[in-house]
């Protein structure tokens, strides 16, 4: 069964009951066995496949003062790009039922709210950027998720700070690898913005109403541990997750693509949730993308 976001409509009422889980949902990816990431990699190669080599040029017309920037993309740099595309995919759906059906949305402070619908806007934007060079939508359009997201809010924010990790690494795998500076530029531009996503997630915890479980004092992300929200930017450095690979990130993301996986990771397969893509605005034509130069 598929349930579609409505980033319009009032909040719907939940039927789960509120539940704190603590565990680290990548480190659980490990125990969904090999098969369905290799299936998502044996897609992230056909869809490579399928894809022409695409100049940036035609999206791009200021005159390329980057070197070793190539005409075309490469095959690992398709690949990069359509695992990106996965995980936008699904922070869309995330924050959209995070607007749509979360209980706790609806009592957060107005502020907080307005965070959320930004990100919302911030990820469909990344998604489309990213689509126009591939020429291919993503190869999933719906999406499982821990038992009691949306309806617990701490399962919520631990699986969205959760997946900011894995995007943040994961972009950074783009820095590391991308064949063009142009790519690198874009990677790191997008991971930025994950970078202030995984911050303010982290920012909501305090405002979590008593009646939704708040005020929630720590979230667990990626690395598997508690984390005290004071101070929210607890960073010095971005979390590198010791990715090298854009195999580790599709890892990562595979219990929520794949039914068998889901399961073996002890998510709910009862329902799945629907990717639907929209034509974003972003907060500010400020912080709009302007060239893959980045100027």
């Amino acid at each position: 069964m598929s349930e579609t976001p409505d980033h319009t409509d009032a909040i719907s009422s939940a039927t789960q009951s509120p539940q704190s889980d603590r565990r680290s949902f990548l480190k659980k990816a490990s125990l969904a066995g090999a098969t369905g990431a290799l299936a998502l990699t044996g897609l992230l190669d056909a869809a490579s496949a399928k894809t022409a080599a695409r100049s940036l040029t035609s999206r791009d017309h200021d005159h390329d003062d980057y070197r070793d920037d190539d005409k075309e993309l490469r095959h690992e740099d398709i690949e990069i790009l359509v695992a990106a595309e996965i995980a936008e995919a699904l922070a869309v759906t995330t924050y959209s039922n995070i607007i749509n059906t979360a209980p706790f949305f609806g009592h957060l402070p107005n502020d907080d709210q307005g965070y959320l619908l930004a990100a919302l806007q911030e990820e469909m934007s990344h998604y489309a950027l990213e689509q126009s060079v591939t020429d291919k939508p993503s190869p999933f359009t719906s999406f499982f998720y821990p038992k009691n997201m949306f309806a617990s809010a701490q399962t919520t924010l631990n699986t969205l700070v959760t997946l900011e990790d894995a995007f943040i690494a994961a972009y950074l795998v783009g820095v590391r690898n991308f064949s063009s500076t142009r790519l690198r530029v874009t990677a790191a531009r997008i991971m930025g913005i994950e970078s202030d996503h995984r911050t303010l997630a982290r920012v909501l915890g305090p405002d979590v109403a008593a009646q939704d479980g708040g005020p929630i004092a720590t979230i667990t992300g990626a690395q598997g541990v508690a984390e005290s929200v004071a101070p929210p930017n607890n960073n010095g450095y971005e979390r590198t997750l010791c990715w090298t690979k854009i195999e580790q990130a599709v890892t990562a993301l595979t219990p929520f693509v794949d039914i068998t996986a889901a399961k073996a990771a002890g998510f709910d397969v009862s329902k799945s949730f629907a990717f639907e893509p929209f034509t974003p605005k972003l907060p500010n034509p400020l912080g709009d993308f302007i060239s893959f130069k980045g100027c």
